[in-house]
């Protein structure tokens, strides 16, 4: 049985939904809401990517964000941090710190904690033990306020170091072998079972996949295991959309096109613990063509999924693989027309009703061409962080463009039925059944129930203007959709 009083009720899998008729699962792509971090031009920056999602700091009441910057390789009056590559990088990358009452609006803050271009003013964190910062977490969970931040650190690209610290700026890195990776990975803690989990890209002979290595202590962690890599679908689908791409002039073309160079590998993959799931955006690397070492790297389209697991090991693609966040038109501004990957766990607000995916977007990749004078301009001002917004519990709904009825999975009737839906251009009813004869419970029909007419975060279903009832024996809830898109369903009381 399902347990609505634990977690709410999605529908990126079946596990709530015995049966369905006339309803169509929709993946909701997030509503853009743009650049929040740009690189400063005035300072020489052409580059901006992070790895990580901001912490909030409760202590200073303010959100903080490490990230990456790239500037035009000149004298810098000490030894940078050059930032690993699997190409010739023209940039010099430091890490940066910034803080943020908002989220949205970001503050520079003054470090002075390392020369560059003659001065300490900046916002640049020093490198630690000359090795890159790759994710930070703040582990409010934490009783040892040295080990409040936890971090993985990168050195060349090729492994993964845990270090802790008490402000995210002095790190001690903990003395215990590094977890295989290439040059991308991801870090989450799982508040689902009490444990770290990095995901780490290694190759296998799908190309770049994604393994999987966990940690109840931040000090020990497992093997990496093999959790999720493409398949001849997703080279079906890469093809597809490199023709999409190429067939419409408002897009940005990749540099080479060639169909039998064409692969589909999966680059990174961030995690995000949702209400007993485990969600997922694997960016599907779309190599176009292959381009001199490596082959194809830097050549393609770079967009990313959904994926949904119970356990972190057997993962299910949603909504048909169709993309939740997809490279658009060039316009001149838009930064978002070759790689938009999710830069971290994204963050519930509930205070807004909402989901904040960070995501980095990019404008070109190959630096093969910065000095082509048809991909020169991209180079000046090459990618950001942007913020895009999802509904609370919004990555797919249920919807009927008609009528439509779902059955759901048998539970224990232990609190008010609760539902997330919008039904302001229809309606929504429900009725309580016996789990075993499909029966409605008396004065539990769909004829007894209030209808729901608007578009609620969190609607109590009411029967004749009564409540659920409490009841020891199994049922199941069937929904009758008019028009409306059902997004989760819960008994209050949950978690």
């Amino acid at each position: 049985m399902i347990n609505p009083r634990l977690h709410k009720q999605l529908f990126l899998d079946d596990e709530a939904i015995e049966t369905k008729y006339g309803l169509r699962r929709t993946l909701n792509k997030p509503e853009r809401a743009g650049p929040v971090m740009r690189p400063d031009q005035s300072l020489g920056q052409v580059s901006l990517l992070t790895s990580s999602s901001p912490q909030w700091n409760p202590e200073q009441g303010l959100w903080e964000l490490w990230y990456r910057s790239g500037y035009r390789a000149v004298d810098s009056g000490g030894e940078p941090d050059a930032r690993a590559s699997e190409e010739p990088d023209p940039l010099v990358s430091f890490t940066h710190y910034a803080t943020s009452t908002d989220g949205v609006n970001w503050d520079r803050r003054n470090l002075g904690l390392q020369e560059w271009n003659g001065s300490k003013d900046n916002n640049i964190v020093p490198s630690a033990n000359g090795r890159t910062l790759s994710h930070i977490l703040r582990d409010e969970r934490e009783d040892d306020p040295d080990r409040r931040y936890k971090a993985l650190f990168t050195n060349r690209g090729n492994a993964r170091y845990p270090a802790v610290s008490s402000n995210g700026f002095d790190w001690t890195f903990i003395d215990v072998p590094p977890i295989p990776s290439d040059d991308t990975s991801g870090l989450v803690y799982d508040s689902i079972h009490d444990r770290f989990v990095a995901t780490v890209k290694l190759p296998t002979k799908w190309g770049r996949s994604v393994w999987l290595s966990t940690s109840g202590d931040f000090i020990d962690w497992t093997e990496p295991e093999l959790i999720f890599h493409s398949d001849e679908i997703d080279l079906n689908n890469a093809r597809r959309r490199i023709r999409k791409v190429v067939d419409d002039p408002s897009y940005l073309t990749p540099p080479i096109v060639r169909r039998d160079d064409q692969t589909a590998q999966v680059y990174l993959m961030p995690l995000m613990p949702y209400e007993g799931l485990y969600i997922a955006f694997p960016m599907l690397l779309n190599t176009a063509g292959a381009l001199p070492v490596p082959p194809g790297n830097h050549n393609g389209i770079n967009q990313t999924e959904l994926a949904v697991s119970r356990d972190l090991y057997d993962w299910k693609r949603v909504a048909n693989r169709d993309l939740f966040l997809e490279v658009l038109p060039w316009d001149g501004e838009v930064y978002d027309t070759t790689q938009v990957p999710v830069s971290g766990p994204p963050i519930v607000r509930e205070d807004l009703g909402e989901i904040w995916v960070y995501y980095n977007a990019c404008r070109f990749r190959s630096w093969s061409y910065q000095h082509d004078e048809s991909y020169a301009p991209y180079f000046r001002d090459l990618n950001c962080l942007s913020l895009a917004k999802v509904r609370l519990d919004g990555f797919v709904s249920l919807d009927a463009e008609d009528k439509g009825t779902m059955l759901t999975s048998p539970f224990v009737l232990d609190g008010d039925v609760y539902v997330n839906a919008d039904a302001q251009n229809g309606q929504l009813k429900a009725e309580l059944v016996d789990a075993t004869t499909m029966d409605p419970l008396p004065g539990y029909s769909l004829t007894d129930c209030d209808p729901v007419t608007v578009d609620d975060l969190s609607h109590k279903l009411t029967w004749r203007e009564s409540t659920a009832p409490r009841r020891e024996q199994p049922v199941r809830l069937r929904f009758e959709l008019t028009q409306t898109k059902l997004y989760a369903f819960w008994l209050n009381g949950r978690g």
